[in-house]
């Protein structure tokens, strides 16, 4: 089997970071987020979300100056700070010792991605690490996750699929992938949804350690 996880929100504690980081953006041009521009632009790929907040908020910055500038700011915590979730760090060594093979899929950036689960000490144990800005679609598209088995040379059905978007969630179950949802508390309102639309949901991963 080819276990996939996604990096924000499920194995990592950083979905609050990038609230930070899109409130401090803004501040630092006089503007504030709408909860409008929040809800969406969890939803996106660092370069759509680029694209998006030049759209709304009228910025005369290219999307490669807007995601250099966020790049920038959240550097330090992945590098130094981003702490694992709960039971992450064993239940990933314990589906490697197992002979599964491992991916991560996230929206992050590569470089950012890549720090964290250096410093964490798991990078090694992923054979594939695909990045959604690199994909056709948008993570909440189904489509998105058939062009993901293509990349990591499985079918849908030989995927599991480990993510805390309850729309992340909704779309690789449509695609035929397992899901397992894991709680964040940045969904913490949807957890009915997330347990709708997955095969098991978990309040953390070291709910798997055996």
């Amino acid at each position: 089997m080819t276990y996939i996880f996604d990096l924000d929100g499920t194995l990592t504690d950083t979905n609050g970071l990038w609230a930070e980081v899109d409130a401090e953006f803004l501040r630092r041009r006089g503007l504030a987020p709408t909860p409008e521009y929040a809800r969406e632009i969890m939803r996106c790929t660092f370069v759509s979300a680029a694209a998006l907040t030049k759209r709304l908020y009228n910025l005369p910055d290219t999307p490669e100056e807007l995601m250099a500038e966020w790049e920038n700011m959240a550097a330090r915590h992945y590098t130094d700070l981003a702490p694992l979730k709960e039971g992450a760090g064993a239940f990933v060594r314990q589906c490697a010792a197992k002979g599964h093979t491992l991916a991560v899929f996230t929206a992050c950036r590569p470089t950012l991605c890549r720090a964290a689960l250096a410093r964490l000490g798991l990078l090694d144990l992923f054979v594939h690490l695909v990045f959604a800005e690199e994909l056709s679609y948008e993570k909440w598209d189904p489509r998105c996750y058939t062009e993901l088995c293509t990349l990591v040379g499985a079918q849908p059905a030989e995927c599991v699929f480990f993510d805390d978007s309850p729309d992340n969630c909704a779309a690789a179950a449509k695609a035929g992938l397992s899901v397992v949802g894991v709680y964040d508390a940045h969904f913490a309102a949807r957890q009915d949804e997330m347990r709708n639309v997955c095969g098991r949901y978990v309040h953390s991963l070291q709910e798997l350690v055996r």
